[in-house]
């Protein structure tokens, strides 16, 4: 049995156009405790993280449309997906297709045809490595009153959702929302809940 990273399985994305990896891949992880999202391109995949963070992808490098290298690329260059793991798979096996997936950001590469056990052994250890170095949230900047905020807005809370389970005004859920991004270092809604969702609380 593959190594399981710690302290849970988590979500992997899997984006690939061959259906038969695409069912293989889905399967192994699915069995190993994954959750597991299934994107067939680029842009799809974009799509796919724009709704849901997961943490880590599994990306092909040669696709239709946009490439797995310009999809990785992308994905680096987001204020919130950038610390996402993304390990390639792909049947380029040349040194400079190899370079170039590491140049794009990726962390890993893998030579198609995949091995199962192989994958899902670099997985588990990407996964910890990117548990390991998460950020920690320095929750004595924040008030309690803010931390309550934050908790909120994590959990997908718009800010009238949040002013009245709170029981505050709309003007004062968007000056502490001011403060919290200020504190974390965050300009976007998107960005301190991903931060609040995937770090680990001090």
């Amino acid at each position: 049995m593959s190594p399981k990273p710690e302290p849970h399985l988590g979500t992997v994305l899997v984006v690939d156009d061959a259906l038969d990896t695409l069912r293989m891949l889905c399967d192994a992880l699915a069995n190993e405790g994954y959750t597991v999202l299934v994107a067939r391109d680029g842009l799809q995949a974009l799509d796919r993280l724009s709704l849901i963070l997961p943490d880590a992808i599994l990306l092909d490098a040669v696709m239709p449309g946009l490439s797995g290298f310009e999809t990785c690329r992308k994905i680096k260059a987001h204020e919130v997906w950038c610390k996402i793991p993304v390990i390639f798979m792909t049947g380029l096996s040349e040194t400079a297709d190899v370079v170039a997936g590491f140049d794009a950001g990726g962390v890993d590469y893998v030579v198609k045809p995949v091995r199962i056990e192989e994958v899902l052994a670099r997985l588990a250890t990407h996964l910890r490595n990117a548990w390991g170095t998460r950020p920690r949230l320095n929750l004595a900047a924040l008030t309690p009153r803010e931390t309550e905020v934050l908790s909120w807005l994590a959990k997908g809370k718009t800010n009238r959702d949040i002013a009245e389970i709170l029981g505050l005004s709309h003007r004062t859920v968007n000056k502490h929302l001011e403060h919290i991004f200020e504190k974390l270092g965050v300009e976007t809604r998107a960005a301190a809940a991903a931060l609040a969702s995937r770090a680990v609380l001090a």
